[in-house]
């Protein structure tokens, strides 16, 4: 913008204008650093039935000048950001390469997008029997519930929910979303919702419960040390979630305290097999109000800087109905006007929203927002979207999501990937 071209012949001119611009600390690049490329993309949708069009999203980071796009179909294309058609059925292998001053580099997708055929239905539910099925999200080795889990499945070609619009503006449509999660302290604490994980023999201790009539018993392995959100001397929610690495158990505590005797007090827990689509009983909490696992809907660094997370992610808002929706097991409101949205309910970026203007990392967030959406887990600030705090966050990157405001979401209707309301499991949409 308002930049002077120039126009050099000379090779001599070139390197002594790039040696000048080294000592400044300036770049030679053409508007772009000499930082080593890291090509990263995502897409959506992932698979479906032909003609399919997918659109990928470049996530990649470094002085890249140039991109190729190769579809997997005999196809290329040039554009950093740019939409496919496939058009016959199969499994496809995307590669893009990401080239510029400081060379070159390549990420490749071994059978990303499948194309299908529908041979075999069963409906109400509505399952597709020959859904393709994505490697689920892992932490600490354990699958966060199996590929087809609702926390797992796309949602990005469900119909808008009915109530869209009330529950847009009973969030606040004029509110901007908020990253819940970063690097560093706030208020003493990390700022986000640690997790720790153990080994199988993880010494098992006794935690006395106040609402025990819907909390699993245990006992519970938590180390001594766990980290407790807010840190130790935190008034606030006080979650602690322990992840037994060895036989994949989740194990979640709302308002949890340690004791001189090596016990824990908490207002509520909940243990969650990490292999199994099992819900909670009908009516029950959690360690969030919504009666679902956290763990499962945070956003964890790893999974951003690898360039794809593959999950919904958790949210609060301020008001939500006297009301649940599955996979939601309960409710924490007096409210029952139909404005209000209901503990469970979806969300997601609507499609049009253009997110090219974001840092590479914050695209890999708005994409999963826009595939996988988020899930109203707990009353809280509006749009407060959470995560693992972890000091490689970087902060102010972070508050580009400020620019992401109510009104470019939309309501979910996920009804139709119920299989069973007593489990999690997801049919295709």
């Amino acid at each position: 913008m308002g930049e002077e071209k120039m126009k050099i012949k000379s090779t001599t001119t070139i390197l002594a204008l790039a040696f000048i611009l080294s000592l400044c600390g300036v770049s030679p690049g053409w508007g772009a650093t000499s930082s080593p490329q890291q090509a990263a993309f995502v897409a959506a949708p992932q698979s479906g039935q032909p003609p399919l069009t997918v659109v990928f999203t470049n996530t990649s980071s470094g002085g890249y000048t140039a991109t190729l796009w190769s579809f997997g179909d005999g196809t290329t294309g040039t554009l950093e950001n740019i939409s496919h058609v496939y058009a016959a059925i199969g499994a496809y292998t995307v590669t893009l390469t990401v080239s510029g001053t400081a060379g070159s580099d390549v990420e490749t997708k071994t059978n990303y997008i499948s194309v299908w055929e529908v041979t075999d239905r069963v409906y109400l539910p509505l399952i597709f029997r020959n859904w393709p099925v994505q490697t689920p999200p892992q932490v600490t080795g354990c699958d966060i519930f199996p590929a087809d889990n609702v926390w797992n499945t796309p949602i990005d070609t469900l119909p808008v929910d009915a109530n869209s619009a009330a529950y847009i503006a009973a969030i606040g449509a004029d509110v901007h979303v908020h990253a819940d999660f970063g690097s560093g302290a706030w208020d003493g604490g990390p700022i986000g919702i640690p997790y720790v994980d153990v080994p199988g023999d993880q010494l098992p201790v006794t935690v006395v419960f106040t609402y025990t009539d819907e909390s699993d018993p245990g006992p519970y392995p938590i180390p001594p040390d766990a980290p407790i959100e807010g840190g130790p001397d935190s008034d606030g929610d006080r979650h602690v979630l322990v992840v037994d690495r060895d036989n994949c158990t989740l194990y979640e505590l709302f308002y949890a305290r340690p004791q001189p005797d090596g016990s824990w007090t908490a207002f509520s827990g909940a243990i969650f097999d990490l292999n199994s689509h099992a819900l909670r009983p009908d009516g029950w909490t959690s360690a969030d109000a919504a009666g679902l696992p956290i763990l499962p809907g945070l956003v964890h660094y790893d999974e951003v800087a690898a360039g794809e997370i593959k999950h919904a992610i958790r949210f609060t808002a301020p008001d939500t109905r006297e009301a649940h929706i599955w996979p939601a097991r309960h409710d924490a409101s007096d409210l029952t006007e139909t404005k209000y949205p209901p503990m469970g309910q979806r969300f997601r970026l609507r499609a049009d929203f253009d997110v090219s203007g974001f840092s590479p990392k914050v695209r890999v967030i708005l994409q999963a927002l826009k595939e996988y959406g988020m899930i109203l887990a707990d009353n809280g600030s509006e749009w407060f979207i959470c995560g693992v705090p972890d000091e490689r966050w970087n902060n102010d990157v972070l508050h580009e999501l400020d620019d992401v405001y109510g009104s470019d979401f939309e309501a979910v209707d996920e009804s139709s990937l119920m299989i069973d309301p007593d489990s999690g499991q997801a049919g295709g949409n």
